[in-house]
């Protein structure tokens, strides 16, 4: 009778279980423990195409290619039809829009609260990782408040003072530092020191990025370049420097030792500076690296996490011309097709053949064919002249997988990724 009870009772107990398991699973919300947010600077549709042929001819597909929803993102600022990084990226971090040149702030000059600022009131550990210079626009919208996104002292000043970073990696030291220890600020600050101070670790290399004990929650600044980070392609530089997969690996290791759970926002800014440069095949090769850095991320933060993949605003309108074969790829995409045509233009940038108004600098209007004796960037040319590539009106492309990304349909506004995370905080 006795060993009858404790079975009876073993029985209900194991009942009661299951059916508090399945109601967990099924009634009960649940929060992604990892949201890991991307943004890829340029990624438009045609420049998804052409990346593709580029990787591997007309059959190429990429990591994101795999993910479960997709969308396009429409994002003009509050005062133009194309944004400027700050507002388009401010429109991701605050879900609001603003005019452009204002980083998180609104037409008053007020703050606006960041994804990242809630992610952390919230209990979440943060991490912003960016491989051109944490204090460029599209960073500084996830910490800094300001409608002179050029002034990159003030913006480095916010990001150590900030509370809202529990990691931050990437290039851009030089503002942080004085000009007494080869920086670029003038007030004598180091904010380095300052941060190890408040007890951040600095680490300045990749080994030293790897040496980070993984099994205690960290405070990290990683500072691997003075400006930009290496190019995907200049090997010898980038031996002293983490990848962009790597950062994205080693912090996902460090953030996820909190119960709260984790934001991470990855910051592609180099995939802006090729192409601003009129430089078709470093941005190719960046578009790849963030590609990989994306099924990274996925890997590491496992099935039930966020991923959220997203453009901010077109550049310089590269296209991919002519009729490559089909399995053409790399190299055979350089330069000029058998006709002599180039397989590769642009609309706008330093390699323009014809310049329009009082433009400092611009190039003499000599004809294509003395061009491409002068000049072999030419190989590549764009049709107007400007010092760097313009941002052009087009959709950006949005890729997600995970909780709450099954919005991704149609065509969307750009506020709608913090919609997302916020709903998933």
């Amino acid at each position: 009778m006795k060993w009858r009870n404790h079975l009876l009772a073993l029985f209900c107990l194991l009942v009661f279980a299951g059916l508090g398991v399945l109601y967990f699973q099924h009634w009960v919300v649940q929060k992604p423990f990892g949201i890991v947010l991307f943004i890829g600077e340029g990624l438009t549709p045609h420049r998804l195409a052409a990346t593709r042929v580029y990787a591997g001819g007309a059959d190429a597909r990429l990591n994101l290619d795999s993910m479960t929803h997709l969308a396009l993102l429409t994002n003009p600022s509050k005062d133009f039809a194309t944004p400027d990084q700050a507002a388009a990226a401010t429109a991701l971090a605050t879900g609001v829009r603003v005019k452009n040149r204002a980083v998180a702030v609104n037409s008053d000059g007020k703050p606006l609260t960041s994804i990242l600022e809630l992610a952390r009131n919230r209990g979440r550990t943060t991490g912003l990782i960016a491989n051109a210079q944490l204090t460029d626009a599209t960073s500084a919208a996830f910490y800094a408040h300001t409608n002179e996104p050029e002034d990159s002292d003030k913006i480095a000043r916010d990001m150590i003072e900030s509370p809202a970073l529990d990691i931050a990696m990437g290039g851009g030291t030089a503002h942080f530092l004085p000009t007494t220890k080869r920086g670029e600020r003038a007030d004598g600050r180091d904010l380095l020191l300052e941060g190890r101070r408040n007890g951040f670790d600095v680490v300045r290399t990749r080994a030293e990025l790897e040496a980070v004990p993984a099994w205690r929650r960290a405070k990290l600044f990683g500072a691997f370049a003075a400006t930009e980070m290496a190019f995907a392609d200049q090997i010898e530089e980038k031996s002293e420097q983490p990848s962009l997969s790597d950062m994205v690996r080693r912090a996902i290791e460090l953030l996820q030792y909190n119960a709260g759970g984790y934001v991470l926002v990855v910051d592609a800014g180099l995939m802006r500076k090729a192409a601003q440069a009129n430089q078709a095949e470093r941005t190719f090769s960046e578009t790849i690296e963030f590609d990989r850095a994306v099924a990274t991320a996925r890997r590491y933060a496992g099935p039930k996490s966020t991923v959220l993949v997203c453009g901010d605003v077109g550049i310089g309108g590269l296209s991919m011309n002519g009729a490559p074969f089909h399995k053409d790829s790399g190299i055979a995409l350089l330069g000029l097709n058998s006709a002599g045509q180039p397989w590769l233009t642009w609309s706008t940038g330093p390699n323009g053949v014809v310049s329009y108004g009082k433009i400092k600098g611009a190039k003499p209007t000599d004809s294509p064919d003395e061009q491409l004796e002068r000049k072999p960037e030419y190989l590549e040319p764009a049709a107007v002249y400007s010092k760097f590539a313009l941002n052009t009106v087009d959709d950006v492309a949005a890729f997600g997988t995970g909780p709450g990304t099954d919005v991704l349909r149609g065509v969307l506004e750009n506020t709608v990724v913090f919609r997302i995370i916020d709903d998933e905080l």
